[in-house]
């Protein structure tokens, strides 16, 4: 099992940062995908961003290319979500998820989920 604790969420003005982080812990050594999900009320759950977890490749949602980064640092077992420009409709709870198995974008795909952090932008 993998553990995943989400942190750096809260309440940011429009053209704002944030920069959320996700701790892994118990048999991180399964993990070959990691990323960045979201979920606004009444919507789906909807990809943001998922890296590799050897760095060697990452995807964007279209929406956020230029003003999210992912990256992740394996010292700290930690992946990041430098959010920059923050905009309204990226409003949503945040979740971090995980997978032992090659990167894909469906949300259905990933095993080991976090509990969640709320990004609020207000305009």
């Amino acid at each position: 099992q993998v553990q995943l604790v989400e942190s750096g969420g809260g309440l940011v003005q429009t053209g704002g940062s944030l920069r959320l982080s996700c701790a892994a812990s118990g048999r991180i050594f399964s993990i070959q995908t990691a990323g960045w999900f979201r979920q606004a009320p009444g919507k789906v759950r909807e990809f943001v961003a998922v890296l590799k977890w050897n760095g060697t490749s990452t995807l964007y949602r279209d929406s956020v290319k230029g003003r999210f980064t992912i990256s992740r640092d394996n010292a700290k077992n930690t992946v990041y979500l430098q959010m920059n420009n923050l905009k309204p409709e990226d409003t949503a709870v945040y979740y971090c998820a995980a997978r032992p198995r090659t990167l894909v974008i469906s949300p259905e795909l990933y095993d080991y989920w976090g509990q969640g952090t709320q990004v609020t932008v207000s305009s």
